[in-house]
């Protein structure tokens, strides 16, 4: 079989050290996703997305940094880890895949927080939380075709602290500088005499944590002053300026700016005396940059249109672009990019977006991305005949475990659900003159609990579980149709009286539909007093769900809600399984139990959504998967007490009653199970004892046909819902994140080949779903993976005839 990745979708690490923009070589972005590195071209124009995701570190990326290459074809990625171990990754144009590993190491003692490299050298930094700093050098041949690092010295900070950024800078021809902070408020600077670093000078001013650190030269001649910009969690971004000779700088005006008021006090202009093997110089403070209304995360400088800039990102939900006044000298902010602060809600599904942790410039200066707590990226390109940023579309993806997927039952879109509370919808962007891209179109819910499992009722409608112990149903509202049906063709099938959108009320987690009104309407107060303001997240205008492209984060997070229409009581624990029944007309659930009692399944009816009694009895601990068979004739229930059990619908009524069971199915627990498309009732279970079984209800008993053994636990199963040339095509998915297509012939149910996806295009952790794509054609089929790792992977699987 043919198995090639179609899309991946993945979030960004909550860390300003886990991304970095490659300025030469293949110009791509990486950034920390979980354990894993992700590679994005946010230049691209065809919007494919991830490029590549990166396997190898074991627990979550803290830092990544790309080492100049001076080479348009060689990139080399440096990621650190909570692993306590760095890697050296070889990127090449052309090739499949593009990154390799071609170094690991681990001399720290703790989680490695940064990386900083010095241009022009072999040298880089690491700090890490054993409160050390350490230098090292890439030792490699003039094209990278072998690359070895080698340590050069160890830097024990005191006191200690641990480095959350470090900035590396030439002084000069001799010498090089490092500035150190993190959990304190000073800074500190090393200054390398004979390749050894010596502590040199600390500078005292800021009153919280320093999130930044970076050097620049004030212009673009090499002897120029040095600039450090230094950023915090008081609010504040110093600038302080590193100066040649035993002279002083002419003393900054910032000092004496009224504007600062009462800060005066803490403004000192004591010069520090550091000093290399050629020259001596002095560090002075330089400005004061007030603007940021929280924390600062990250600060990055760039010469644009002879201008220095620098860019900061803050929790305030913004990102600024500073530049000097060329008449005063003084430090103003030029552009502000982001969120206004009024528009934050008190809930993230209200608008607060949790602040903006990371900001880059793009390589050539004029575009600038940032991330944020729901890890999707947001992008800004200058438009120099418009003299404005414009927002573009940028990527998302879930930044905690992904937990469950479903196809619509037309295979038009899919939604994924996960432990970040956010249900989200992907679909295909389909424009002329380009080919279809995939996107996050809608995040139809956003919740206050974990969610772990999503089934389609229909094709506008779907129903998930979460930790809260009951369901929730949702419709398609109007808005999120008439974008899905104008961007990626998707034929709107519901009734005209759906509502236009939908909210979370305030301290609320039921989402409620709202209207829509016109943009020059007056928003009427229901006959409330004149004082009592009305929640402007309750009012929508139509402009608003007017899209021509996917949108943007801050519509997602806010305004692509669909509305509740239902909630389903009766479990007493959290929701483990969901499935509707393939005419659509029932709903099975299950919760997680440790006795019979618990461990049972109920039944609602999808017309009034009442439950269908009595529950359904058989298993004694958590149910982990339920299927309706093609024909809903039987449902399939498997679970942790190593048993499948199959209800048959009896005749007289709609009921489902026991009609086989097996208790020991398996020697270890049950995790998945799946209906084959074949007339005669066969199905598939998936099992710890790291096995697939294939059963076929005959003669009036069930017979197993086959078992598939595989390398780890099984811990999902999906079979297509047709046949391949006479073959029953399934997939599975282990604990450790591989991925096997299988094939049976229908004449010779005891032969199963198995084909393994990749190892770099599999997930880095359990598959915890897979499903296949209805309505393909015969040879080119799709499935959906989620996964542990918080990634969608979308595969395109190539059958020939055989």
């Amino acid at each position: 079989m043919d198995i090639s990745s179609q899309y991946s979708s993945i979030g960004g690490n909550r860390n300003p050290a886990a991304a970095d923009w490659d300025e030469g070589g293949l110009q791509l972005l990486a950034f920390g996703a979980d354990n894993c590195i992700a590679l994005w071209d946010p230049e691209d124009n065809s919007h494919r997305g991830v490029r590549e995701i990166l396997k190898g570190h074991t627990k979550a990326v803290n830092a990544v940094k790309f080492f100049t290459t001076d080479s348009p074809d060689v990139s080399i990625l440096l990621s650190g880890a909570a692993d306590n171990s760095i890697r050296v990754w070889r990127g090449r144009k052309h090739e499949q895949p593009m990154f390799e590993c071609i170094k690991t190491f681990a001399e720290h003692t703790g989680p490695i927080t940064r990386i900083a490299t010095l241009p022009g050298t072999n040298l880089f930094a690491t700090g890490a939380s054993d409160g050390t700093v350490k230098f090292w050098k890439l030792i490699h041949d003039s094209d990278f075709s072998t690359i070895d690092v080698e340590l050069s010295q160890t830097i024990t900070l005191s006191p200690k602290y641990f480095p959350l950024n470090l900035a590396l800078a030439s002084l000069d021809e001799s010498s090089a500088i490092l500035a150190v902070a993190g959990t304190r408020s000073t800074i500190q600077i090393f200054v390398s005499q004979n390749a050894q670093f010596e502590l040199s000078a600390t500078l005292t001013g800021h009153e919280g944590w320093i999130r930044a650190l970076a050097f620049t030269r004030e212009t673009s001649h090499s002897g120029s002053d040095l600039l450090l910009a230094s950023a915090s969690q008081d609010k504040y971004i110093r600038l302080w300026r590193v100066h040649r000779g035993d002279e002083l700088p002419a003393a900054s005006s910032a000092l004496n700016d009224p504007a600062l008021g009462g800060l005066g006090k803490s403004l000192s202009n004591k010069a520090h005396w550091i000093s290399s093997v050629a020259a001596r110089y002095s560090v002075t403070f330089e400005a004061l940059l007030l603007g940021h209304e929280d924390w600062i995360y990250q600060a990055s400088w760039r010469h644009r249109d002879n201008k220095l800039q620098l860019l900061t990102t803050s929790e305030d939900n913004s990102l600024a672009i500073w530049e000097s006044d060329s008449a005063s000298g003084v430090w103003v902010g030029v552009t502000r990019l982001g969120e206004i602060s009024a528009q934050k809600g008190s809930t993230s599904a209200t608008g607060s977006a949790g602040g903006f942790w990371i900001g880059l410039w793009s390589p050539g200066g004029n575009s600038v991305v940032s991330l944020g707590r729901t890890g999707s990226w947001r992008k800004w390109t200058y438009s120099a005949t418009e003299d404005m940023w414009a927002q573009q579309v940028a990527i998302t993806g879930h930044v905690r475990e992904a937990k469950g997927v479903c196809w619509s039952r037309d295979g038009s879109y899919l939604i994924t659900t996960g432990s970040d509370q956010t249900t989200r919808l992907y679909s295909q962007w389909k424009r002329q003159g380009s080919p279809a891209s995939w996107h996050e179109f809608s995040r139809p819910q956003i919740h206050g609990y974990d969610l772990n499992c999503i089934n389609a009722v229909n094709d506008s409608q779907f129903i998930s579980g979460a930790d809260e112990k009951l369901l929730r149903v949702f419709d398609e509202p109007k808005g999120v149709a008439e974008m899905l049906h104008k961007l990626c063709g998707i034929q709107a099938s519901t009734s005209a009286d759906l509502p236009d959108a939908a909210n979370i009320p305030v301290l609320g987690l039921s989402n409620k539909a709202i209207q829509a009104v016109g943009d020059d309407e007056r928003v009427e107060q229901n006959n409330e007093e004149e004082r009592e303001a009305v929640d402007p997240a309750s009012v929508i205008r139509k402009s608003t769900l007017e899209f021509n492209h996917p949108p943007f984060e801050d519509h997602l997070a806010r305004h692509l809600l669909w509305p509740e229409t239902e909630k389903l009581y009766g479990h007493g624990y959290e929701i483990s399984a969901v499935a509707v029944s393939r005419d659509g007309s029932l709903v099975a659930t299950a919760c997680r139990a440790s006795s019979i009692d618990h461990a049972v399944i109920r039944l609602y009816d999808t017309k009034e959504w009442l439950e269908v009694k009595p529950p359904l009895k058989a298993h004694s601990l958590t149910v982990t998967s339920l299927q309706f068979s093609p024909d809903d004739e039987y449902l399939l229930s498997v679970g942790r007490d190593r048993q499948w059990v199959i209800w048959e619908r009896s005749t007289e009524s709609s009921m489902y009653v026991l009609k086989f069971a097996n208790p020991k199915g398996h020697t270890r627990m049950i995790l998945s199970a799946a209906w084959t498309p074949l007339e005669q009732p066969t199905f598939m279970t998936a099992g710890r004892d790291k096995a697939v079984k294939l059963w076929q209800i005959a003669d009036g008993d069930v017979h197993l046909k086959a078992t598939v053994t595989a390398g780890a636990a099984v811990t999902a199963v999906a079979c297509n819902g047709t046949l391949a040339n006479g073959n029953i095509i399934f997939a599975f998915g282990t604990e450790n994140g591989d991925i096997g297509i299988g094939g049976v012939s229908v004449e010779a149910l005891d032969k199963v080949d198995v084909t393994m996806v990749k190892t770099e295009l599999s997930p880095a952790k359990t598959v915890n779903q897979i499903v296949w794509r209805p309505g393909r054609t015969e040879e080119q089929q799709q499935i959906a993976v989620v996964s542990d790792d918080t990634s969608l992977r979308i595969f395109d699987i190539g059958t020939s005839a055989s």
